[in-house]
């Protein structure tokens, strides 16, 4: 983003001005970078944005472009907190900015200058009217409001996140989404509102536990950033007693979530080096949690979770392979032509599956949308929590079809479908 670096009045060069002609000066700009941007503008032009830039206002609103080709077609600036955040509308989309008060005058400036001809703006107690003509000269009125704009406080209006600023939280910190005093890096907040989701899906089903103590097992925990986070959720927001165990096939990563944990002092939390599939758990399991577990895995997963009994089952499902490599249809060959199209309806088909049988197994599930930390497209997370009374509209739902094909789709050499069948006799 551009700031004002420097403005030499119309003493820095040799040229003649002619007659009636306003005085020009130099304006220097500077980015983050160190990059340079100058450009010549008169006198009253300068003159009549510091003035409006040196009021204190809450509301800013720069259009009538010279221009019809001109990307941006109007800007609306607003104060948020300590600064300022400008949105920047094209004619399909928009555009942010977020800057300091004392940067506003070279930011008015830049996005100003040969571009726009009229900007309207409001401090509390007035509206300021800045008019360019195509031929440079500059009008700049001052008029009571009768309505000024609301104030916004903050960037974002205030939500009460469950893992939330102020809370020097040590994951986050080494994750670098917080400061060392709690805050939240503002390149970060992305990331920070993810992980809250995350939380608030856990949290939304944990409300209905009973229990003082929980075990928790995590599946394919990889680097383990959101295990870590789950820990803290449950022993210092939700003072619980935890016992929870991280699972995974890479031997350095396991050892280095061992490091960390003992670094954090999260003395209930350890790490394995394990297989998912014929794991023997040394506990009873409470909560299974499996995130990107590949293709199969996480169908093993989801059996050992329902032999378990866990009561709540969070599961991102990720490389599904399985479907994708079998299905045939003639009759549905317009989902099936296109790679891209296959692989995706694949993928929830194979949720889909996943999900009705842990309807049918005793839980009441729900297919939530979830962005992971490491993982920008957008994924599915089952979230299933155990009910104690089985509909029988469950078992029938699942089971009354059963068969080689689903509608002309082969799927009977899919995992998922084999371990369906070897779930079904544990239902009566």
């Amino acid at each position: 983003m551009w700031k004002l670096k420097q403005i030499f009045d119309g003493e820095y060069g040799c040229e003649e001005r002619q007659p009636g002609e306003k005085e020009k000066c130099l304006v220097i700009l500077a980015n983050e970078e160190g990059e340079e941007k100058t450009f010549e503008a008169n006198e009253d032009w300068i003159a009549a944005i510091e003035k409006l830039s040196a009021n204190p206002l809450m509301k800013i609103i720069i259009s009538k472009p010279m221009a019809k080709d001109c990307q941006y077609k109007k800007i609306v600036v607003e104060k948020k907190g300590d600064g300022y955040q400008a949105a920047k509308y094209t004619e399909k989309q928009v555009f942010h900015d977020n800057f300091g008060v004392e940067d506003l005058q070279g930011y008015l400036m830049e996005a100003i200058h040969d571009t726009f001809l009229q900007v309207n703006a409001w401090d509390e107690k007035r509206e300021y009217s800045l008019l360019i003509s195509k031929k440079g000269a500059v009008t700049l009125r001052t008029k009571a409001s009768k309505e000024a704009p609301d104030t916004v406080t903050e960037h974002n209006r205030k939500k009460n996140y469950i893992l939330d600023e102020g809370q020097v939280i040590p994951p986050l910190v080494d994750m670098g989404i917080f400061t060392g005093e709690g805050k939240v890096v503002k390149s970060m907040y992305d990331k920070f509102r993810q992980i809250n989701r995350f939380i608030e899906m856990i949290d939304d089903a944990i409300r209905e536990y009973k229990g003082e103590e929980i075990h928790i097992i995590d599946f394919g925990c990889g680097k383990s950033y959101l295990t870590f986070i789950m820990y803290y959720y449950f022993t210092e927001i939700r003072h619980m007693k935890v016992q929870m165990l991280g699972l995974d096939l890479k031997k350095d990563v396991i050892e280095k979530c061992n490091r960390a944990a003992e670094k954090y002092g999260y003395d209930d939390l350890r790490f394995e080096l394990g297989d998912i599939n014929g794991f023997q758990t040394p506990f009873d399991v409470d909560m299974v949690v499996t995130l990107h577990a590949c293709d199969t895995a996480t169908d093993f997963a989801l059996y050992n979770a329902i032999t378990w009994n866990a009561k709540m089952i969070f599961s991102v499902p990720c490389c599904q392979h399985e479907v994708n490599k079998q299905i045939q249809s003639e009759d549905y060959s317009l989902l099936t032509r296109y790679g891209i199209i296959k692989e995706r309806f694949s993928a929830l088909t194979t949720d889909a599956i996943r999900a009705n049988l842990l309807e049918c197994c005793g839980y009441k599930t729900q297919l939530l949308e979830f962005i992971d930390f490491e993982h920008t497209p957008k994924n599915i997370l089952i979230r299933a929590v155990h009910r104690p009374v089985l509909p029988s509209s469950a078992k029938k739902t699942i089971f009354s079809g059963s068969g080689k094909h689903v509608q002309g789709i082969s799927l009977r050499a899919n995992p998922v479908y084999i371990i369906a069948e070897r779930l079904q006799s544990m239902i009566v």
